[in-house]
């Protein structure tokens, strides 16, 4: 980034903490999935996918296995994808998505799936995510890998992994910023201007 960064904005993850969390979520991956000869890693996209490709080639390189990856577009199984961006019934803050490419080139029929996100807030996007895995195959487990966890919960859905917990107020956001979509490594707290 840039120039002087706006008072309302907070660093709380830097790329070095970035990546040593990024590390941390794919020891504690295989930790937990030990035999797992089936497992594969899907990415929400856009930051999600960046992050399950940066956690899929750290799960190789630390256990010498490879293993599937995919990345997965969760625009039409999202409930407020009907509303998003309609003047008069939610206010038109959220623009209509952008359709991205779902890429599974493996059987997800048995598979231990470990869905990566970069925000876990509400978990709608993650019920999103699982609805429209579950059109692809069932999976032997689906496992939740999160970058934050911010809280607000709306749905009943814990992750497995996370890399930082970090409680907010509602009218703040969590901006993750990624190198191959933001040029920049950095995890940033972002509060309303006064």
């Amino acid at each position: 980034m840039s120039g002087p960064r706006p008072a309302t904005e907070t660093v709380v993850l830097t790329a070095e903490q970035l990546s040593r969390t990024i590390t941390r979520i794919a020891h504690e991956i295989l930790e937990k999935n030990p035999d797992a000869d089936n497992l594969a890693v899907v990415g929400i996209h856009t930051r999600g996918a960046y992050l399950a490709a940066r956690i899929h080639g750290l799960l190789s390189q630390i256990s010498g296995r490879e293993y599937e990856s995919g990345d997965i577009d969760i625009s039409f199984y999202r409930d407020d994808v009907a509303v998003r961006g309609e003047v008069g019934v939610i206010p038109s803050v959220t623009p209509q998505p952008v359709v991205k490419d779902t890429h599974l080139p493996f059987d997800i029929d048995g598979a231990t799936v470990v869905v990566v996100d970069d925000v876990l807030y509400t978990g709608r996007t993650i019920r999103a995510a699982i609805d429209a895995l579950f059109d692809y195959g069932r999976p032997a487990a689906v496992q939740l890998a999160v970058l934050v966890d911010r809280g607000h919960r709306e749905l009943p859905i814990r992750p497995d992994y996370v890399g930082k917990n970090l409680p907010t107020a509602p009218q703040e956001r969590i901006s993750v910023r990624l190198l191959e979509h933001d040029g920049v490594d950095e995890v940033v707290l972002v509060r309303k201007e006064r």
